[in-house]
Order: structure tokens, then sequence, then C-alpha cells
């Protein structure tokens, strides 16, 4: 039994998607720290800010570091983050010599927010390879039942005759809108942060810049300036995480509703009923409009989590953890149901299921 429904072990069945949900697993989270450290102390050591021996050592004791997930746990209760004690485990990990070289510079948000991003930019390649699917096989459908006739509706009441094409296009193309925002969010998003001790790189001098530069290069992300206090781009991501749900759940909504009495759309394997046998429920047509729902709802917190005092806060730092792994496991789990549902639907127009 868990705490997420994400990660339950049958829910997730459900409302889940494990590639997605493993990248905020502790071993992930972990190995995105390490990097940055690792990447840290190599560029501060082509600066000259510590020595060649001292990264060389630093990066050697990454390899085999195994961390005291019990103290870890110990010090995110006394301390608020993970990363004093994590730092402390890595300094006797290196020893005398070198380990009052590790971390150098940084600070524990430079280590968080960047492992996050780590993590987020696989993230992002998941959502967009499901889009993609998505949409495909939306296009596949209008191509096979597009000319068949519908019932339209306004506000819920019979309109005139359109096509299936016609609402297949309206669940299609908000999908490709939010792929092409996905593009677009990318560079923005995956960027390094490294501010040190209040955002101004303090112990770097002049080389702060170039160490910035540096380090981001080494993990494959953009170079920004600090956005210690700035959420703006979290926000923003979670903003198109709501918005890809909810376009999904336009789409459950719409087959559900189609659904009801079998006219105008025939769906295969619906889930059972443990008192109606002969039900057949649209189970992923129904998870799409909850997900939606999930999502709009935790967007809210995003924008509080905007509100970061002064040079750094610890509160709302604290509510982006809250909710921005759960928007990301329901934005993946909604495309994965909603690549199910699609593949679900065998006939769609006027007497679809006689």
């Amino acid at each position: 039994m868990t705490v997420s429904p994400f990660d339950h072990p049958y829910l997730s069945g459900l409302l889940g998607d494990e590639e997605t949900s493993r990248q905020f697993s502790v071993d992930a989270e972990i190995a995105a720290m390490l990097a940055f450290e690792r990447a840290l102390s190599e560029a501060e050591a082509d600066e000259g800010v510590i020595s060649r021996e001292a990264a060389a050592a630093i990066v050697e004791a990454l390899s085999s570091f195994v961390p005291d997930i019990a103290a870890l746990n110990a010090g995110v209760s006394r301390d608020g983050v993970v990363v004093p004690e994590l730092v402390r485990q890595l300094r006797v990990h290196v020893g005398a010599t070198h380990g009052g070289k590790v971390h150098f510079g940084a600070t524990s948000q430079d280590v968080i927010d960047t492992a996050l991003v780590l993590r987020l930019k696989l993230v992002v390649d998941r959502l967009d390879g499901l889009l993609a699917d998505v949409i495909a096989r939306l296009a596949k459908l209008e191509q096979r039942f597009g000319t068949a006739p519908l019932m339209g509706r306004t506000r819920m009441q019979a309109a005139i005759e359109i096509t299936a094409a016609d609402r297949i296009r309206a669940w299609r193309a908000p999908l490709e809108h939010s792929r092409a925002r996905l593009a677009k969010i990318r560079p923005e998003l995956l960027v390094v942060q490294f501010g040190g001790a209040a955002g101004t790189l303090d112990k770097l001098g002049d080389k702060g810049a170039v160490m910035r530069r540096l380090i981001a290069e080494k993990l494959g992300l953009g170079d920004a300036p600090q956005w210690h206090s700035q959420r703006d781009r979290l926000a923003d991501f979670a903003g198109l995480l709501s918005l890809i749900t909810g376009s999904l759940g336009k789409f459950g909504q719409d087959v559900a509703l189609m659904a009801q009495d079998g006219s105008e759309i025939a769906l295969s394997d619906g889930g059972g009923s443990s008192a109606m046998p002969h039900k057949q429920n649209p189970v992923a047509a129904e998870v799409l409009v909850a997900l939606a729902r999930f999502n709009a709802t935790q967007l809210s917190g995003m924008h509080h989590a905007l509100v970061h005092e002064q040079e750094r806060s610890g509160s709302a730092w604290t509510l982006e953890w809250l909710l921005l792994p759960q928007m990301a496991a329901a934005t993946a789990a909604s495309l994965r149901q909603a690549a199910v549902l699609a593949g679900q639907i065998e006939s769609m127009g006027a007497d679809a299921g006689r």
C-alpha cells in the first residue's frame, strides 16, 4: 500500500505510468544529484577553482558511493532538504584530503533543482512520444470512420448532423497544439540551476557564469541565470500538463456520452461489473475525465508555489515537491489510457452499435 495511487501496487494499473514514475524514485533523484556534483567538480577543475587531484578523487568516490538512506531520512527531518546530509556522507566517502571540495560554491537548491530538471528531460521525452502515439491513433480513426454521420450536439442537445471526422478533429487538434507547445517549452524548462548561497555565486567570483555554462554543457542542459525564486518555468510546464490532460478529458467525456446507449460508438474490451455481467464500462474514458480534473486541481497549487519570498522559499519549494511529480505521472497515465481508448473504438457514427 502506498500514499500515491500513481505507484500503488494495483491502482497504478489504471492511474500510473511506470516509466514516468521511475523518474521520481529515490534512486533516480540520487543519481541525478550525484551527476550534478560530478559536473560541478569537473567544471571547477577545468577553471582552476579546485585542483585536478581533488576533482579526480571526487569523481572516483562518486562511482562507488552508496548513500545511507536512513541517515538521509533523518537529515531531511532536521534540515528540510536532503543535500546537507548527502554532502556530509559524500565528504566522508571522498576522504579528508579532498572531501572539503565536494559541493564547493553550490547550495542545496542548485543540486535539487538541477536534479529535477535532469529527470524532467526524460519525462518530456516520454510525454512527446505518448502524444505522438495518441495523435497518430486519432488520425487513423478519422481515416476509418471520418465520413460516418453523427448528430452534432450543443449544450448536450441535438443540433445538426456532423461527421465523425468533425468530432475526431476536435479531439486531435488540441493535442497537436500541446505537442508543439512542449517542443517550444523544452529549451526554457531544461536549464541548469546554479546560483550558490543567495543566487550570486559569490564564492566563484568572476568565474561564476563560466562555471554555470560548463556545468550545463556537462549535463546536457541549457544555460540560464539562476532561478531559485523564479518558478515560472515549472508553473508553465505544469500548465501544459493540465492542458494535455484537459484535452484528453474532453476525449474521454465525449466517448463516455457516445457509449451510453451504444448507438454512436462501439467499444471493445470495456471494464467488467461484479454485479452486472452484461455491462462493459468505458473505464479508459472515465479515467481520462478523472485525471483531467485532478491536474486542473493541482495546477492551482503550482501557481501558489510561484510565491517564493525573497531569494529562496522553503514552503513554496516543498509545495512543488508535493505537486509536480503527481501531475507528470497523471499526464503520462492519461496519454497511455487515451491510446488504449483509441484502440478500443471499433466503429463510430449513427447506428454504430447495430
